[in-house]
């Protein structure tokens, strides 16, 4: 009897997630697995959706953004019923193994209904903030890097012709991963992430130096998340999703008025928002979610359940699931050093 594998998107969407998908079925249908797609994370398998993948399918798919598959923030923890349901679509749609692809959330989700459930889950990391333990890189944060470099780079040119200072305001909830590796690309003069709070004086004393010494414009890169130390600044915040996260947004707004009212300098703020996440991925980041998905069908082979593919220097190894996610991959302070050398 075939084996059957079922692979599911879910959180954020993010470059490279067709990738998995792809590597996922054509691996599973070598080995003469049947592939169903879940439609829209958890929440397909909360209400039962599913589709069939073939080679047809996945046509294509390599250099497209986004996820075939859809995907939602659903927790079923938080639907009335969802583990029930959750668990009863597995067992009527015949899965014997589950491939999910997500960041802490999704895989929050899947490494509790391992342990609790015993449900047959390999997880894939996909986040493009960079931020989930036990890997060194997580596919999509290099074409997000990428994007908001080219930003900051086309930034620096009007910048410069019109004597401005330019707040450029990047994803990273609690993590400054894509602020500090987009910033120190860039070339930006300072940058500000969560891990760090910061003091709006010391900012703008960085950009009074440097105006001091003739550089007439400056770029600010701040990451979505961060804050100014002791609550001096009101931050803007906003709803919450089903996992319980803030919807955040607003600390470009935030600096481009503050920065300018303490300085004298014109000031302007570009939030990137999700064009960080969409559009066509890098070839380093397809090359690591085909890699990914071509290991997470292996480690479902061979039965080993609970874990999830992650990239160890430059090897693809298994690590369990209940690790990966008990705590957030934060910057650490001697890489923010590196870019401290260069503000002001």
């Amino acid at each position: 009897m075939a084996q059957r594998i079922g692979i599911l998107t879910g959180g954020g969407d993010c470059p490279g997630l067709n990738a998995v998908i792809r590597a996922v079925t054509r691996r599973s249908l070598d080995r003469d697995w049947e592939v169903a797609g879940v439609r829209e994370g958890w929440r397909g398998l909360v209400t039962g959706s599913l589709e069939p993948l073939g080679r047809r399918e996945i046509s294509g798919i390599l250099p497209r953004g986004g996820t075939i598959l859809g995907t939602t923030r659903t927790n079923p923890y938080k639907v009335d019923g969802g583990i029930e349901k959750v668990l009863a679509t597995l067992e009527r749609e015949g899965l014997d193994a589950l491939v999910a692809i997500g960041g802490e959330d999704t895989l929050g989700v899947a490494a509790r209904l391992h342990g609790e459930h015993g449900v047959p889950v390999v997880g894939v990391p996909k986040t493009i903030d960079n931020d989930l333990s036990g890997t060194d890189y997580t596919f999509g944060f290099d074409t997000a890097v990428t994007i908001a470099t080219e930003a900051i780079d086309r930034l620096h040119t009007t910048a410069e012709s019109h004597n401005r200072v330019m707040v450029v305001e990047v994803m990273g909830r609690h993590a400054g991963w894509i602020a500090l590796h987009s910033g120190i690309a860039g070339g930006a003069d300072v940058i500000l992430i969560p891990e760090r709070p910061f003091d709006i004086d010391e900012v703008c004393t960085h950009l009074k130096r440097r105006h001091e010494r003739g550089r007439y414009f400056s770029i600010v890169v701040a990451a979505e998340g961060a804050t100014p130390r002791e609550g001096t600044l009101a931050t803007v915040g906003g709803d919450k999703d089903e996992f319980g996260h803030e919807r955040l947004g607003g600390i470009g707004q935030v600096l481009e008025r503050e920065v300018e009212s303490r300085t004298g300098f014109e000031t302007r703020a570009t939030v990137l928002g999700h064009v960080q996440r969409g559009g066509t991925p890098t070839a380093f980041d397809r090359v690591l979610a085909t890699r990914c998905g071509i290991a997470a069908v292996d480690a479902a082979t061979a039965g080993k359940w609970g874990t999830m593919t992650a990239l160890r220097g430059t090897k693809i190894e298994l690590v369990p699931l209940a690790d990966a996610v008990a705590s957030l991959k934060t910057v650490p302070p001697e890489d923010f050093a590196v870019a401290e050398a260069f503000f002001g």
